[in-house]
C-alpha cells in the first residue's frame, strides 16, 4: 500500500446522547447504543434522576421511546418526584413516548431450588418495549431484583442472561445499583455491566455536601477520567465537563474600562485587557466591592451582560450601597443587563460553586464576571483546593472571552504580601487597595501592582470615594511624607497661599518698577528738553555772530568801492 494513500477511518462506537449538561463531553458522545451502562451510587446520590433525565431526553429530542421499569417506587410516585424538574410523565405516557412500569418483588416468592429464573421480567419488558417501540430503557434498581436470592450462582446465571437479552433487543440500558461495601455494587454488576460503568458519589465533608460522578470504564471509548462534579436542581443534572483546560484560548488586544477614568490612564489610559482576570485586593473597608460595583456600572452602560457572584451581600445591599456613591445598578437589572447570584460558601462545597458558575455563565451569557469576594472560599476549602477552583475558573471564563473581577481581603499590612488564595499570581491586573493612616485619619491609597501586556503607572494614588463616585487624586509629598485627606487638603492650601503671597509680592515689585521707570522717563525728558534749550541758545549765538560778520564783510567791501569811486 502506498504510504501516502490516506486509512479509511476506523467505526466509532454509536453512541446514545444522555442529554444531562457534561455528560456528553466527558463521554465524547453518551452513553453506548444498544449496549447496557451500570449507574453505581449510594442512597440518595442521583441515580433515578440521572437515568430518568436519560430517558426523557431521548423521547423529547431525539424520537427514542423509552420503557422505565422500577423495582422500589410506584409510578406515581416516581411521576410525582420528578414533575418539580418540569417532566411530565403523564403526557408522555399518554403520547407513547415513554412507558412507566413497577415491578414489586417478594421474597416469599423468590425460590432458591434452582428454578428461579427472570422469564416473567422478560416477558413483561419486552411488551413494554414492543407496545411503544422503545429505545431506551432503565432498571430501576437491580438490588430490589435479588433482595432475597442468596444462591450466587443462579444470581450470575440470571444477571447474564438479563444483559445478554438486552443487548439483543438493541436498546441502550441504563441500570442502576447500589455501592456495596469495597466493591461498585453489592452484587458486583461491573463484571457483567461491562461496556460502561459511571460512579456517583455524594460526599459529605466539614458538613458540605458535594456529589462527584466518574466514569469508572467505558468500552471501546475515550472519555474522561478524573472525578467532575455534577449539580442537581430544578433544571436537572448538570456536571462541569472538564477539571482543566490547556492554554490555547485567543486573546484580544480590545480594553473595557475599569468604570474609574483616572485608573484608566493609570492602565494606559483605556483600561484593562477585554478578556482577562481582574485581581482587586486589600483590607477590610478599603472599598474594593465599590471598585466591583464601579467596573460592573460602566461595563452595563456600554451595553455589556454582567453576571455578579455575591458571597457576603446581599444584591439589594450591594444596589443600596452603590447607589449612595452615584451608581444605580437597579436600572441595568431591570435591562437585563446585570444579574446577581448571592449566596453564602457554605451553600455548596467548591466543587459546586464552580458547577453553578458554569452553568449560569452558560445561561445568562455575560461579557463580564464578578466574584465578591473570592476570600469566603477559604472556609468551605483549603488554600490549595481553593485555587484549583479558581484556576479552573480563570481557564473557563478566558476561553469564553469574559473579563473576570476578583476581590479578596488581605490581612497583612505588607503590600508585597499574596492574597490569602494564592490568586494574584494567577491574574492579568492585580489592584491594591491600601490604608494610608496620617494626621489622625485613616484614607486609601491604590496601586497597580501589576497589568500584564501594558505599560502602568507605578504611581501611587489616593483613592476617594464620595457621593459623586469613584476618583483617584495625586498623592502630596510633605516633609514628613505621603500626605492625604485633610493633611492633604492642608497642604493644597497652604501652596495656594503661598502662590497668592508671591504673586502679590510680584506684582507690588512690578508697580514699584514701573513708577520707577516713569520718574525716569520723565528725568529723560526733561534733560532732553534742557539740552534741547541749550543747543538752541548755542545756535542763537552762532547765527547772530555770523550774521554780524557778513553784515560787517558786506560794509567793508562797500566803503572799498565808495573809495574806488573818488578816485
Amino acid at each position: 500500500m502506498n504510504q501516502n494513500t490516506p486509512q479509511a477511518s476506523l467505526p466509532s462506537l454509536p453512541k446514545a446522547s444522555s442529554g444531562i449538561k457534561g455528560l456528553d463531553e466527558i463521554t465524547e458522545g453518551g452513553l453506548p447504543r444498544g449496549r447496557p451502562t451500570l449507574i453505581c451510587g449510594t442512597a440518595g446520590s442521583g441515580k433515578t434522576l440521572f437515568s430518568m433525565e436519560f430517558l426523557v431526553h431521548g423521547a423529547l429530542h431525539h424520537d427514542e421511546p423509552g420503557v422505565f421499569i422500577a423495582f422500589e417506587e410506584k409510578t406515581d410516585e416516581l411521576i410525582m418526584n420528578v414533575a418539580s424538574l418540569g417532566f411530565d410523565l403523564e403526557k408522555l405516557q399518554a403520547e407513547k413516548k415513554i412507558k412507566l412500569d413497577h415491578v414489586q418483588v417478594e421474597r416469599s416468592e423468590i425460590e432458591e431450588t434452582g428454578e428461579y429464573d427472570l422469564d416473567g421480567l422478560f416477558i413483561r419488558l419486552g411488551y413494554a418495549i414492543d407496545s411503544i417501540g422503545a429505545k431506551r430503557v432503565v432498571l430501576d434498581t437491580i438490588e430490589s431484583l435479588f433482595s432475597g436470592l442468596s444462591n450466587m450462582a443462579i444470581l450470575r446465571a440470571e444477571l447474564r442472561r438479563l444483559f445478554e437479552w438486552l443487548k439483543e433487543k438493541g436498546v441502550t440500558t441504563i441500570i442502576t445499583g447500589e455501592k456495596g461495601d469495597g466493591a461498585l455494587t453489592r452484587q458486583g454488576l461491573e463484571e457483567y455491566v461491562s461496556d460502561c460503568v459511571i460512579l456517583l458519589d455524594h460526599r459529605i465533608v466539614n458538613k458540605i455536601s458535594t456529589r462527584l460522578l466518574r466514569i469508572v470504564k467505558y468500552r471501546g471509548s475515550v472519555h474522561g477520567t478524573n472525578e467532575y462534579p455534577f449539580l442537581i436542581d430544578a433544571e436537572g443534572i448538570s456536571i462541569l465537563p472538564v477539571t482543566s483546560l490547556t492554554l490555547g484560548y485567543e486573546v484580544s488586544n480590545a480594553r473595557i474600562s475599569s468604570g474609574i477614568p483616572s485608573l484608566d490612564k493609570m492602565l494606559g489610559g483605556e483600561g484593562f485587557f477585554r478578556g482577562g482576570s481582574v485581581l482587586v485586593s486589600g483590607t477590610a473597608g478599603t472599598g474594593k466591592t465599590s471598585i466591583a460595583g464601579g467596573f460592573v456600572d460602566a461595563a452595563c452602560q456600554n451595553g455589556e451582560r454582567c453576571l455578579y457572584f455575591a458571597f457576603e451581600e446581599s444584591p439589594k445591599q450591594i444596589i443600596r450601597n452603590m447607589g449612595s456613591i452615584g451608581m444605580d445598578l437597579q436600572r441595568h437589572m431591570d435591562a437585563d443587563l446585570l444579574r446577581f447570584q448571592a449566596a453564602r460558601p457554605t451553600l455548596h462545597g467548591l466543587e459546586m460553586h464552580l458547577v453553578a458558575i458554569h452553568k449560569l455563565v452558560n445561561q445568562f451569557k455575560p461579557q463580564v464576571v464578578v466574584l465578591d469576594p473570592i476570600t469566603n472560599l477559604v472556609t468551605i476549602g483549603s488554600v490549595s483546593e481553593v485555587k484549583g477552583v479558581l484556576i479552573r475558573l480563570i481557564d473557563f471564563l478566558q476561553n469564553m472571552g469574559i473579563t473576570v473581577m476578583f476581590t479578596a481581603l488581605t490581612l497583612k499590612e505588607s503590600s508585597s504580601e499574596q492574597t490569602d488564595e494564592h490568586v494574584s499570581s494567577l491574574v492579568d491586573a492585580w489592584l491594591l487597595v491600601r490604608d494610608i493612616e496620617s494626621n489622625g485619619e485613616r484614607n486609601r491609597g491604590l496601586y497597580v501592582m501589576k497589568s500584564r501586556g501594558m505599560k502602568h503607572s507605578n504611581q501611587v494614588r489616593e483613592f476617594v470615594i464620595s457621593e459623586r463616585g469613584l476618583d483617584l487624586v495625586d498623592v502630596f509629598l510633605g516633609p514628613d511624607g505621603i500626605l492625604t485627606g485633610s493633611a492633604r487638603e492642608a497642604q493644597q492650601l497652604l501652596e495656594e497661599t503661598d502662590v497668592v503671597l508671591h504673586d502679590h509680592a510680584i506684582s507690588r515689585k512690578d508697580r514699584e518698577i514701573e513708577r520707577k521707570k516713569k520718574v525716569l522717563e520723565a528725568k529723560v525728558a526733561s534733560l532732553k528738553e534742557e539740552f534741547d534749550s541749550v543747543r538752541e541758545e548755542l545756535n542763537k549765538t552762532y547765527i547772530e555772530e555770523e550774521l554780524k560778520r557778513e553784515v560787517m564783510e558786506k560794509n567793508r567791501k562797500k566803503m572799498a568801492r565808495s573809495r574806488d569811486s573818488k578816485d
